[in-house]
């Protein structure tokens, strides 16, 4: 079963570079695969340069999708990312 959370970036400066990497070691961490979403757009969120092509910005939401045998905590973990971003 696939599980999935929309989050909203908070950070004025967005998903940019360093946030990105962080997201993607840790979203390698896990078995579970993980994409993330936003207007449409859905790109495997252990892919930097993926992730990176979101473009996202403060304001954006993006849906996090987890499916795997450690999917909660997987998309746990991506949403606590993106909260904390600086």
């Amino acid at each position: 079963m696939t599980m999935e959370k929309t989050v909203t970036i908070t950070s004025a400066s967005g998903l940019h570079a360093r946030p990105a990497a962080v997201l993607v070691k840790e979203a390698g961490a896990f078995k579970s695969t993980i994409k993330l979403v936003k207007n449409g757009k859905e790109v495997d969120a252990k892919s930097l340069l993926g992730v990176m092509s979101l473009a996202a910005k403060q304001n954006d939401e993006i849906t996090i999708r987890a499916e795997g045998e450690d999917e909660a905590a997987a998309i746990d973990k991506i949403a606590e990312i993106i909260a904390t971003l600086s």
